[in-house]
């Protein structure tokens, strides 16, 4: 085994309290595209004459809900995407007590289709939807029947994913639970994540643990604060690392 995965390795089993904060090259093993690489969903041409991060928005949604739907619909929704070795692994390693929580930026439910429990959704998940007028919650079944603006059944508003659209802040309760999470952890494991994206890439400041280890394929900002940096495919490294139960 590759000596920087062996240290990880050796670090899991001597910590009892492992957090994982993962982004989008989490799920990528997974067929689902990241945001902002050179093949990312953002840079994919759409069709309607705005950015994503523009079409993306509390703002837009509220003013061109047709155009928000016939995007989000298109380009965001991935139902037929499986769990890789990385979210795999991270259930195991809480099957066996280790793992505290995973804390993710990801909309894609696979860490709950792995098996694992705990897990703090910093940016919602396309896999709950709500009226925004009365109140009423979707599965994903219902949203996908078509193309357009989802009505609710019950009072016909809009049925919007259960997401943190731009311009809109995260959950405060969820934010308090990943913080506290990091805060106690005494192996910190941030996975998949350029770490550019605040605030959730903010809360790494709250780490006051034994060991901070970063698998990412590119450079992070947090790469110097780092006990161990791993540039390897996060799925494979996971799955060596914990074993399988």
């Amino acid at each position: 085994m590759d000596a920087k995965w062996q240290q990880l390795k050796d670090w899991m089993e001597a910590c009892e309290n492992i957090v994982f904060f993962g982004g989008a090259g989490v799920s990528t093993e997974s067929g689902i595209p990241d945001f902002r690489s050179e093949n990312g969903i953002f840079a994919a041409v759409n069709a309607y004459g705005y950015q994503p991060e523009v079409i993306l928005s509390h703002s837009f949604f509220s003013a061109h809900p047709e155009i928000f739907f016939q995007y989000y619909k298109k380009n965001l929704l991935y139902p037929n995407a499986k769990p890789n070795d990385c979210h795999k692994a991270l259930a195991d390693l809480e099957k066996i007590g280790k793992l505290r929580s995973v804390i993710t930026q990801n909309i894609d439910d696979l860490h709950q289709k792995a098996g694992s429990k705990v897990v703090h959704e910093l940016h919602g998940t396309l896999y709950r939807n709500f009226c925004i007028d009365c109140g009423k919650t979707f599965d994903l079944d219902y949203v996908t029947k078509d193309e357009g603006i989802t009505r609710c059944d019950r009072c016909g508003g809009m049925v919007r994913p259960d997401v943190v659209l731009y311009e809109e802040g995260l959950d405060e309760d969820t934010i308090r639970k990943a913080v506290d999470d990091i805060a106690k952890a005494d192996l910190l494991i941030v996975g998949g994540t350029s770490l550019n994206v605040y605030p959730a890439a903010g809360f790494l400041q709250y780490f006051r643990g034994k060991h901070l280890v970063l698998i990412n394929k590119s450079e992070t900002p947090f790469d110097h604060r780092a006990d161990l940096v791993i540039r390897d495919n996060i799925a494979q490294v996971m799955r060596a690392v914990v074993p399988e139960v």
